[in-house]
């Protein structure tokens, strides 16, 4: 019995080793190119002979990426906060109130999430062009948050469901209004699950690509992947450029997440099983 149990834990334990190289391949052969010149022809897969740090010097020098993340992370945090505000407090009566209504507007929340966006593209950028809303940081937060909402209204209600309906009824016994219920008595509460949220609609926010591309048209609204974009054309490619603004650019996630991923977990694993 114990020689099955240690051939399980030996196979458990090699298919996520497995699993781990699988996933982290793909940064490996960004570091390993971005510490390359262009002249270098080697195999992405081999380390270089000698350390290049020229890619990362010219990607600071230049400020293009300093820009973009700065642009990035006014994006993300005015995405994200309109996310949890509207996502939260639309998901509160979601999940209070059950009646036909609500579970027609919880399949409606879970039909746009299905969405492709580019099946759309066309109409939301007349809008926004008629708006006035392009090249605009308000304007790629709007849209953002529109698509990131759905996901959050599903994460929050599954969450504040299994929160005891005696907490809103205390709080109102004592005076507090709807809205004073949630933001002093539920909100608070919502913590794991809210980081849940702010780490995946933040990195879907900081890697999109299809709807900077079209609204930011300025150069100085560029986010970090329009500016990697940019080292490829039709001519010529600096692929150690643009892996260096890659490696760069990833450092804020990165390092958010390392600091998160606790909460990320516990919220995660809540949402779903409450």
């Amino acid at each position: 019995m114990k020689k099955k149990q240690r051939i399980s834990r030996l196979s458990h334990m090699l298919v996520s080793l497995l699993v781990c190289l699988v996933y982290l391949m793909p940064f490996y052969v960004v570091l390993m190119v971005s510490l390359k010149p262009v002249s270098d022809t080697s195999s992405r897969l081999a380390p270089p002979a000698s350390l290049y740090l020229q890619n990362y010097a010219k990607a600071l020098q230049n400020g293009q990426i300093l820009n973009a993340i700065k642009n990035n992370a006014v994006i993300l945090v005015l995405s994200v906060l309109v996310i949890v505000v509207v996502g939260s407090m639309a998901a509160y009566p979601l999940a209070r109130v059950q009646s036909r209504a609500n579970e027609l507007v919880r399949r409606l929340f879970m039909g746009i999430m299905m969405i492709t966006p580019l099946t759309i593209l066309v109409g939301l950028y007349s809008i926004l062009s008629r708006i006035k809303a392009i090249s605009t940081y308000w304007g790629i937060v709007l849209v953002l948050s529109a698509f990131g909402v759905p996901m959050a209204v599903f994460l929050y209600s599954n969450f504040i469901s299994a929160i005891p309906k005696e907490l809103d009824e205390a709080a109102m016994i004592d005076g507090a209004g709807r809205l004073k219920t949630f933001f002093l008595v539920i909100f608070p509460q919502l913590g794991p699950v809210t980081v849940t949220v702010v780490i995946m609609q933040g990195v879907t926010i900081w890697n999109n690509y299809l709807f900077t591309h079209y609204i930011l048209q300025k150069r100085e609204l560029f986010t970090v992947t329009q500016v990697i974009q940019g080292y490829f054309s039709t001519t010529s490619s600096d692929y150690g450029g643009a892996a260096s603004v890659a490696i760069l650019g990833m450092l804020p996630v990165v390092i958010a997440f390392a600091f998160l991923q606790k909460y990320f977990i516990q919220g995660t694993v809540d949402s779903a099983i409450k």
